[in-house]
């Protein structure tokens, strides 16, 4: 199969948003330049990594701020660390709580593969690199502050060093991640004493860290499921369009035999009848409400063979015809034309 693409958790873009509202950014500009309606993000879906260029790009234009990505992160409210902080604080030492947070930090993004690093009297958190610098600088803003919190202030990084070349004054580095930044590092990293790893937690608990780490095992794997059924998904687009979407064509893109991901989706709790009938779903609507594309555009990219079974199909899924559907997400969209996307509505749309 292909390379999955890095993603992060909803939960960054949703305190983004919060974080640019606060700072009295237009939103509406600003995600609007990566397809995004102007309105509070949903927290649940994962988000691809890849658009942060263009959208931070669009956040220095619409601010007129250089050093946006360090600001806005010195706005984010705390990182709900949910289940890795839990995981943490359970355990006996800061240096083994991070290590267990790192084995699973894809649960929030897979795009700074960070790592525990000792080197006689320092430790980094090494990896810290990103090709987009202020997605970079504002991640970095939550790590800092992430853990600040969880040792009740006494974590303070000694340096900071970014790979790129060209970033923020020296003394706006230190007021805002309180400590000398390094640009132009050949790897990214938060440096901080070694003798912190040794800071016993207060709410170390072995039961309770059984659990947490029951709990993020758990998450993980569901997380690999959903990535695998939206690569699978990635492939149902091509082969649709060719009228070829058969559970061996699939297995062919996937590079596996047609019994093994027939056991592979129903390990991941579905089958190929519904895994094709939930991606075409969500494709019609999400052309009928977002496109203007004719609806015999619609057919061909959904496999549906003739007008009459698409709009059959159609009705099951939502209870109105694909016609109705479109006027009545298009009406949406002309009152309030600054989103680019319809607001509210269906989560599949």
């Amino acid at each position: 199969m292909t390379r999955i693409p890095a993603s992060d958790d909803g939960t960054f873009l949703w305190m983004t948003y919060r974080a640019m509202l606060d700072a009295g950014l237009d939103c509406a500009a600003i995600f609007a330049s990566v397809g995004l309606p102007d309105q509070v993000p949903d927290r649940r879906p994962r988000r691809v990594n890849g658009p942060q260029r263009q959208f931070w790009d669009a956040a220095v234009r619409v601010s007129g701020d250089p050093h946006i990505g360090l600001h806005i992160g010195e706005r984010m409210p705390p990182w709900p660390g949910q289940v890795l902080e839990y995981l943490l604080l359970s355990s006996p030492t800061l240096g083994e709580g991070l290590e267990r947070v790192l084995a699973y930090q894809r649960l929030i993004t897979d795009a700074l593969p960070l790592r525990l690093a000792v080197h006689g009297d320092e430790a980094r958190l090494a990896g810290l690199d990103h090709p987009v610098r202020h997605y970079l600088e504002c991640a970095t803003c939550i790590a800092l502050r992430f853990l600040e919190r969880v040792t009740d202030g006494e974590f303070q990084a000694t340096a900071v060093r970014f790979p790129h070349a060209e970033g923020a004054p020296p003394a706006e580095y230190r007021r805002v991640l309180g400590c000398g930044v390094t640009l132009g590092a050949e790897e990214g990293a938060i440096v901080f004493p070694a003798a912190l790893l040794a800071r016993p937690s207060p709410a170390a608990e072995p039961a309770l860290l059984a659990v947490h780490e029951q709990l993020a095992a758990e998450r993980m794997a569901a997380l690999g499921r959903r990535e695998f059924l939206a690569e699978l998904e990635r492939h149902l687009g091509g082969l649709l369009e060719r009228g070829e979407a058969s559970l061996e064509a699939l297995a062919a893109r996937a590079g596996l035999t047609p019994r093994a991901l027939r056991a592979a989706l129903a390990d991941a709790g579905t089958g190929f009848k519904p895994l094709l009938a939930g991606y075409r779903e969500r494709l019609s609507r999400r052309l009928l409400a977002r496109t203007d594309a004719p609806i015999d555009r619609i057919l061909y990219l959904t496999g549906f063979s003739e007008p009459a079974a698409f709009s059959r199909a159609f009705k099951r899924w939502t209870g109105e015809t694909p016609t109705a559907y479109r006027r009545r997400k298009h009406a949406g969209r002309a009152l309030d034309p600054g989103d680019g996307a319809p607001r509210g509505g269906d989560q599949n749309d």
